[in-house]
């Protein structure tokens, strides 16, 4: 490969076998990713457009283009966002043939804009602003549609990017204008109305009415052609005493996320709760190296214990003990406990003065404060602020009259009612695993991107035709996991998690002839690629095959051919 000029480049056609395809590092730090299809060629931008990972590391099967990092998925021939969590097509570039070589123009791009002229006469009214709102808004314009849409949210931000709150942002090093989904004038772009602060108190779904409430107490009926309800899910807060103290903190919100990066500020954190959510804060504070202390405290003697098995748990374990952090497993909290201060020494300011932790007075002007964590057998752990990672629970109540206990019913396009859509956290839906409700970010854009489509009548796979995926980044290691598993402990583990180098592949039962039904993995990108790719398509391997030496890379390609 040449460069002939700063914006062409000349690529021999040898280089890439038909099927295939292959990226090319420039000096500018930019990436052109060629695929191939017998004497036919398409150039496009090599990076991901989620977080930037070269598609030539993931893997093609069929004419699918995977990450290897977060699964975002595109069409090889003309770069079509198939899969999040991208939430934009592939760039693609004018080529000219040259007989034996190609040069690809990086500076002539196809143009893809696509013209806004269906259901014109129509309105989307979506309930919520998390992934699943705004992909069905933002997918509704990148594919057509011209109606007017509504976006109503309680949250008193455009939409944003949730999972990095966790991550990058706790961690110090995201700002937060990058969270914004979209860029900070998505809306205002794809003209789309945002209705921030705003309460609905009631959705009438043979109506496909919403009723918002404003701060004066007064209703006001909005009608829809197309309604989206997608309210998300709100942190469980365990019923024992001092839950309610100042000082005790949920992770759900970009303002949750900054009241503890200003609380947390040399003081003795205590996280209760070892899901991927505890886990996350423990490395984002660690990292941040701003406390005094993190102490996580576990019911299990594990820490992810319905995702991964034990040894990968272990591993994980030593990880965060190796970066500072304490651990208290086999236990659970009785209480909160409390201590009173003076009014004058109650609040903790940030970095600008602000007061970050307004505590509850009392009858004397005093005021109550967290001072520690009471366990069951009696053990008290110092703490300052209180930090709950003890799940979340649906927001089903505007859909009280069609939910079950554990979501809303739905079809495999979201729908609840003809025109009315039930999505993300809230919606039981099934896929090609089963019928399930999965809290991950990856699902609710998935959820998005389908129900746009069946709002537009297009031709685009179901739900049942996709499969949960998510990921965690600890300390710079993301372990990322396809699938889902009922319990961990039936698993194969190839690797070594000790090096953060294994893929651990998951089974309901302990039959030879049984097939996993999730795998996670770290440092095995193209192996957990594979697997999701032949998960998706039924063809998931079974235990008797993983146990022979299957080749999954392998295996993935010949059936996508």
């Amino acid at each position: 490969m040449t460069n002939a000029t700063i914006n062409t480049v000349t690529i021999s056609k040898a280089d890439i076998p038909s099927g295939g395809m292959k990226s090319y590092k420039q000096d500018d730090d930019s990436i052109i990713l060629i695929t191939r299809d017998d004497s036919t060629f398409h150039a496009f931008d090599g990076k991901c457009p989620h977080a930037g990972a070269d598609l030539g590391d993931g893997l093609r099967c069929g004419n699918r283009v995977v990450c290897p990092w977060h699964h975002a998925t595109f069409d090889s021939r003309d770069g079509t966002l198939l899969e999040p969590l991208a939430i934009e097509g592939l760039t693609q570039y004018e080529i000219t043939d040259h007989g034996d070589s190609l040069t690809v123009n990086t500076s002539a791009k196809s143009d893809k804009k696509v013209k806004n002229d269906k259901l014109t006469a129509t309105h989307t009214i979506i309930v919520g602003g998390g992934g699943a709102g705004f992909m069905t808004a933002h997918q509704l314009r990148n594919t057509g549609y011209g109606g007017k849409i509504t976006l109503i949210s309680a949250d008193d931000k455009a939409p944003y990017n949730r999972p990095l709150l966790s991550k990058a942002f706790l961690e110090g090093n995201m700002p937060e204008e990058k969270l914004l989904l979209g860029g900070a004038d998505w809306a205002s772009k794809q003209d789309i109305k945002l209705r921030l602060n705003q309460t609905v108190s009631e959705v009438l779904p043979n109506e496909r009415t919403v009723v918002i409430k404003d701060k004066n107490g007064n209703d006001e009926k909005q009608t829809a052609d197309y309604l989206v309800v997608a309210t998300g899910a709100e942190p469980n807060i365990l019923p024992f005493k001092g839950a309610e103290l100042d000082g005790v903190y949920t992770l759900r919100s970009m303002d949750d996320a900054k009241l503890i990066k200003a609380a947390s500020h040399d003081q003795r954190v205590v996280i209760v709760g070892t899901g991927f959510i505890g886990m996350e804060v423990a490395s984002a504070l660690a990292q941040a190296g701003t406390t005094a202390s993190i102490t996580v405290i576990g019911q299990d003697h594990r820490v992810m214990g319905n995702i991964v098995s034990e040894t990968v748990s272990n591993a994980l374990i030593k990880l965060h003990e190796d970066n500072g952090i304490n651990f208290v497993f086999n236990a659970s909290v009785a209480e909160i406990t409390e201590v009173e201060k003076a009014a004058d020494d109650s609040n903790s300011g940030n970095d600008d003065g602000n007061i970050v932790n307004n505590a509850n007075s009392n009858d004397d002007g005093n005021f109550s404060q967290v001072s520690g964590v009471k366990l069951d057998n009696g053990e008290q752990i110092d703490a300052d602020i209180v930090i709950l990672g003890t799940g979340v629970s649906p927001r089903i109540e505007l859909l009280h009259e069609v939910n079950d206990a554990d979501g809303v019913q739905v079809d495999s396009h979201l729908q609840l009612r003809n025109g009315v859509y039930a999505l993300g956290d809230i919606a039981k839906a099934p896929n090609q695993l089963g019928r399930m409700r999965i809290e991950h970010w990856r699902v609710a854009l998935q959820h998005g991107m389908v129900t746009a489509a069946a709002i537009l009548n297009d031709d685009i796979n179901s739900l049942e035709e996709r499969i949960p995926f998510f990921w965690t980044m600890q300390y710079g290691k993301s372990l990322r996991y396809s699938g889902h598993a009922t319990t961990p402990d039936h698993g194969i583990l190839i690797g070594s998690p000790d090096i953060l180098n294994y893929i651990e592949y998951y089974f309901d039962d302990d039959s030879e002839n049984t097939r996993a039904s999730a795998a996670s993995s770290l440092g095995r990108d193209k192996e957990l690629v594979a697997f999701s790719e032949l998960l998706r398509r039924g063809h998931a391997p079974t235990r008797a095959q993983i146990n022979a030496g299957f080749d999954i890379i392998d295996q993935a390609q010949v059936l996508s051919r």
